[in-house]
Order: structure tokens, then C-alpha cells, then sequence
């Protein structure tokens, strides 16, 4: 392609992207939506602006290959097995049972191959974690109940994903070699992939302490980049899919002290690469198949949407404990095909499972359902009584001078801190999402800032760069959640000192290494305890002694907790295990008798729930 050529493409793209996507997210439709838009209109079967989808494909794969390398970062061994009975519980049981459904319907239903079918069957299990996940950010659902088993069952389909992705060409190469599996082949590829997990285990966290010490963003974005690349490039030699050469680099750095940093570095080109490849989709869709076959199409969508919906349903209400409203809202989410069904249906085409009439097919049915995704979780949330709500209006334009500290919220906490710095005379910028609490702090002489903290260029204004400490003192705790998440991905320099609703939100505040939680009403609460005691006749000095031991043991159980806060049963049994140990450690302080506790003894529940 020459200069012009491809300035002509780029130029093509990123205005079909600048208007498409916003006008998908004015709609509540989402930016995925957006790209597969934008796709449609400017490929071969809209404008024709693009003729050669296929070259477009070939750079976007990079994006499923850099999505797959965030989601193995993201997945500590350890976070994996805290939630093991959501992911491989009804997480197995959803790819299992919508495998076999769709297959067996494949096969009996439509006369398909028995290995083609079992494929159609798993491509169609998957779901769109890029959908699912910006979808609960936007409507702030993530911490919901059936957001959390939303989640579990996407992570168990991105796992599902990669082996599935590995075998495809396995299914498809008797027809090209009958005389037998390639034994040479596979021993080849678990030498690579035993090269990659014991190289990457030893040599990665040595490579990246040494970039570290450069101090140059250049050469660390360009050896983050190398390493997924490289190790993609490894495997695809050898016949795998990149996409499981991606995922391992992510998982054997998911423990490293340089994950966030990482994931910062990638997020940029994931992003842009991971658009890219929603383009090409869109631009792979067949739309004149649409106009022969339009009711073939729309009631092979209908039926898949019907097959999944109501086994996401059952599973949600049988298996994640949800209620029904939950239920209804996973499986509104997670109903539709997803990104990895067309690396799944492209791969299968290209061993020659599928033909090109049944892929073309299968690409135009994923991408409706996953079009329609949006409206169905739409509809389900109007039909439960949760419409979203519209922002009230523009952010204030920040002009200050460069803060050492940043204040996210400034209700009772951020005022509090806020007044503690200007007696020092410590510059800093004060962010606050509500419009009331702004105007009446300004009412006061309070110089604060209407905004969102957890929009970049709103941190960008607020010259987080420049600032040391970022006091997260908002009372939302998914507020918190998402302006830390992109705090520490943007500025990794800043040290988070974050205001924590309870035990759940520190364990996820902890999950993003804020530096200090600060749960809101725990001190508070401490020096009410010692009242209490002081006032049942205990002399002020062991009252204070034994609070103080109380928030010593309390401190330690939050950290052992946090290792199995996904488990409810190891919950409940370190609580027990901690007030044992109290109250052996109380008993044991006989220098000064306690009184009855009478009906006032506390429950292991209480370390739950403060």
C-alpha cells in the first residue's frame, strides 16, 4: 500500500470512527456498536470506501491479541482460584450446556458436520466480554449481584477461548492430512509453550526491572509491546492461535509488581487496535446477504438469542443465586454472540470446518446479536424500573495552580482533609461529581471543581501528573472503584488514599494496590467502643488498651480476608477463627477484669459487614 494509499484509509477510518461511536454512545448503544457501524457503512457492502477488508483484518487482530494479554494481567493465579466457584462453576456450566445445545441443534436441526457443529456450538456459547463489560461500567453494575456472575462467566468464556482457539486447526486437519496426527507438531507446540512459561517466569520481571531503571516511558511502552508480540509471533510459528501466546505473557505477569504500569502502557493500543478489528468485522458483513435471506437471518438471531437467554437465565437463578430480576438482566447481557465467535468462525473456515456460506452466515447472525445487546439490556432494565440517567451538565474548566494533592469528593471526608492541607498551606485540587455539594461549598469560600475524577482528561487538567497524593473521598463506592482503576493505570507515581464504605470495598480498593484504605466509619467506631467501656466502669487506660488490640486483630483479619473474599464459606469460618482469637487474647489481659458482656456479645458476622 503506498503513502497515499494508506493516509486515505486511516483518514477513512478515523472519521467513520469520530462519528459513528459517539452517536452509538448517545444512544446508549455502546462504543462497540459504534465500531461494527462504522464498519458496515464504509466496507464493501456500504460505501465501498474500503475495498480489501481482508488487509484491514490482519493489523486488527492485534487487538484480540493485546485484549487477551489484559485479561491474563488481570488474572493472578491467586484472584482466579478466590473465585473459582463462579468461573469454573457457572461459568463451565454455561459454555457446557450452550455447547451442547447449539451443537445439537447444529447437527439434528440443520444437517451440520459433527465437528463443525461441536464448533458453531462453542463459537456461539461466547459472549462479548467488550459489550458485557463496558455495558456494567456505564450503567455502574459491576458490583451488583449479576454483575459479579456476569463477570465470572465472561472470564470463564475468555479462558474457554484460548484452548478452543488451539484446537480448531487439530479438527479441521484430517481432512487435509488422513494419514494421521502430526505428533512432530504437537510436541512442537508444548515446546514453545513450556519455553514461553519457564523464559517468561525467570527472564520477564528481570527484563522489566531493568527497563524500569532507564526511566524512559519509550523504551518500556516499546518492551511491553515486544513481549506480547513477540511471544504471539512465537506461537503463531508454530501453528497456535497469537491470541494464546497473549494470554500466557498476561498470566505469568499477573503477580508482578509492573502489571499496572503494564496495563497502562498497553491500554492506548488495545484500545485503538481492539476498534480497529470491530471495524473490520463490520466490514466483513454481508449485507446483501441480509437483503436475499432476511428471514433466514432474523430467525437464526431469534433462535439464538432464545437458546442462550433462558439457559443464562436458569443458571443465574439456580447456580449464581440470583433473583429473577438478576437473572433476566444476565441474560440480556450475555445472550448475544461475542468478539472471539468471529476469531473462533475465521479460523474454522480456514481449516476448512466451515464453509464460506455458513461463515459468512454465522459472522452476520454474531454481529446482530451482538448489535441488539444493548437494546435487549435496555429494555429489561425499563421493564424492571431502572432507566439510566443523563449527565446534568458540562464539566467546570479546572484553572489552578499545580496541586501536590487531589481530593476526589468533597462531601464530609474531602472537606475535612481539604481543610487540614489549606492550614498547612499544601496546594490541591478539590474534583466533587455532584453539582449540589459544589455550589454549596462555594457558598463557603471553597474552591472546588465539578467533574468526573475518574474521566482522564479531567485528571489531565487537574495536573494529576504533577500532584503526590490522591485522596479518593467520594461516597459512591463505584465511583471509587473506577477512578482508582484509572488512576492507577494513568499515573502508577501517585500514591491513592482511598475512603472505603466497608470490608467489600477495601478488599477491591486493596485489589488495585491503593496505598491506604480508610474505611469511613471504623475509627469512628473504635473510639465509641472505648466510651462504652470507659462508661461500664473499665479505667480509660486498659479501656484504650484493649480497643487498640481490637484494631490491631481487626487490621490483620481485613488482610487475611482479603485472600478469600469472593469465598462466602472461608468468610464465614476466618470469622469465627478471628473471634475465637479475640477473645482468647482478652481473656488472657487479666490485669483488669472485663465486665458481663451479657446480650452485647459480638458476631463473627460483624467482621463482615463493617
Amino acid at each position: 500500500m503506498d503513502t497515499q494509499g494508506f493516509l486515505q484509509y486511516a483518514v477513512i477510518f478515523l472519521l467513520a470512527t469520530v462519528v459513528a461511536v459517539p452517536l452509538a454512545r448517545r444512544f446508549h448503544l455502546g462504543a462497540v456498536f459504534g465500531y461494527l457501524l462504522a464498519g458496515v457503512v464504509i466496507g464493501p457492502f456500504g460505501l465501498k470506501l474500503v475495498h480489501n477488508p481482508d488487509n484491514v483484518a490482519r493489523i486488527s487482530e492485534l487487538g484480540v491479541v493485546l485484549l487477551l494479554f489484559v485479561i491474563g494481567l488481570e488474572l493472578s493465579p491467586q484472584r482466579l482460584w478466590v473465585m473459582r466457584r463462579a468461573v469454573f462453576g457457572v461459568g463451565l456450566a454455561q459454555v457446557l450446556l450452550t455447547t451442547l445445545v447449539i451443537g445439537a441443534v447444529a447437527h439434528f436441526g440443520f444437517g451440520v458436520r459433527t465437528h463443525a457443529a461441536a464448533v458453531i456450538g462453542a463459537g456461539l456459547a461466547l459472549s462479548s466480554t467488550a459489550f458485557g463489560l463496558q455495558i456494567l461500567a456505564e450503567r455502574k453494575e459491576l458490583n451488583s449481584a449479576h454483575g459479579r456472575l456476569g463477570f465470572a462467566i465472561l472470564l470463564f468464556q475468555d479462558l474457554a477461548a484460548i484452548p478452543l482457539i488451539a484446537l480448531i486447526p487439530l479438527l479441521g486437519r484430517p481432512l487435509e492430512q488422513p494419514d494421521g496426527p502430526d505428533l512432530a507438531g504437537a510436541l512442537r507446540v508444548v515446546g514453545v509453550i513450556a519455553v514461553v512459561v519457564v523464559g517468561g517466569r525467570y527472564l520477564l520481571r528481570p527484563l522489566f526491572r531493568a527497563v524500569a531503571r532507564t526511566r524512559i516511558l519509550e523504551v518500556s511502552t516499546a518492551t511491553a509491546l515486544l513481549v506480547v508480540i513477540g511471544t504471539a509471533w512465537l506461537m503463531e510459528l508454530v501453528g497456535v492461535s497469537m491470541a494464546l501466546g497473549a494470554f500466557l505473557a498476561g498470566l505469568l505477569l499477573a503477580d508482578s509488581e509492573y502489571r499496572h504500569d503494564l496495563e497502562a502502557q498497553i491500554e492506548p493500543f488495545k484500545g485503538l487496535l481492539l476498534g480497529l478489528f470491530f471495524i473490520s468485522v463490520g466490514m466483513s458483513v454481508d449485507l446483501s446477504l441480509l437483503l436475499k435471506l432476511p428471514l433466514q437471518v432474523a430467525v437464526l438471531v431469534l433462535l439464538l438469542l432464545a437458546l442462550k437467554a433462558p439457559l443464562l437465565a436458569g443458571l443465574g437463578r439456580l447456580a449464581g443465586g440470583l433473583d429473577g430480576a438478576g437473572a433476566l438482566r444476565v441474560a440480556a447481557l450475555l445472550a448475544g454472540g461475542g468478539e472471539f465467535a468471529f476469531v473462533v468462525f475465521q479460523l474454522a473456515h480456514d481449516s476448512r470446518l466451515l464453509n464460506s456460506a455458513h461463515h459468512d452466515l454465522l459472522v452476520l447472525v454474531i454481529t446482530l446479536s451482538m448489535a441488539l445487546t444493548p437494546l435487549l439490556v435496555i429494555a429489561v432494565a425499563r421493564a424492571l424500573g431502572n432507566a439510566p440517567h443523563a449527565p446534568e451538565r458540562a464539566f467546570d474548566r479546572i484553572e489552578a495552580e499545580t496541586p501536590r494533592v487531589i481530593i476526589a469528593g468533597f462531601g464530609r471526608m474531602g472537606q475535612i482533609v481539604a481543610r487540614v492541607l489549606r492550614a498547612h498551606r499544601i496546594p490541591f485540587t478539590a474534583l466533587e461529581n455532584s453539582i449540589e455539594q459544589v455550589e454549596f461549598s462555594r457558598r463557603f469560600g471553597s474552591t472546588v471543581f465539578f467533574g468526573d475524577p475518574a474521566r482522564p482528561e479531567l485528571l489531565r487538567a487537574a495536573q494529576a501528573d504533577k500532584a503526590e497524593i490522591f485522596v479518593l473521598a467520594t461516597d459512591d463506592p463505584e465511583a471509587n472503584i473506577r477512578t482508582a482503576r484509572v488512576v492507577r493505570r494513568m499515573y502508577p507515581h501517585l500514591k491513592i488514599v482511598a475512603r472505603a464504605r466497608n470490608r467489600q470495598h477495601a478488599w477491591r480498593l486493596m485489589d488495585l494496590n491503593a496505598g491506604s484504605v480508610v474505611r469511613e466509619t471504623f475509627h469512628s467506631s473504635l473510639k465509641m467502643a472505648r466510651k462504652t467501656l470507659e462508661g461500664l466502669g473499665l479505667a480509660p487506660e486498659t479501656a484504650a488498651a484493649h480497643v487498640d488490640a481490637f484494631r490491631r486483630h481487626d487490621e490483620e483479619l481485613l488482610h487475611k480476608q482479603y485472600l478469600v473474599y469472593d469465598d462466602d464459606a472461608a468468610l464465614v469460618q476466618t470469622a469465627h477463627e478471628a473471634l475465637l482469637d479475640l477473645e482468647q487474647l482478652f481473656e488472657a489481659d487479666a490485669r483488669e477484669p472485663m465486665p458481663p458482656a451479657g446480650e452485647g456479645k459480638s458476631s463473627p458476622d460483624s467482621a463482615l459487614l463493617d
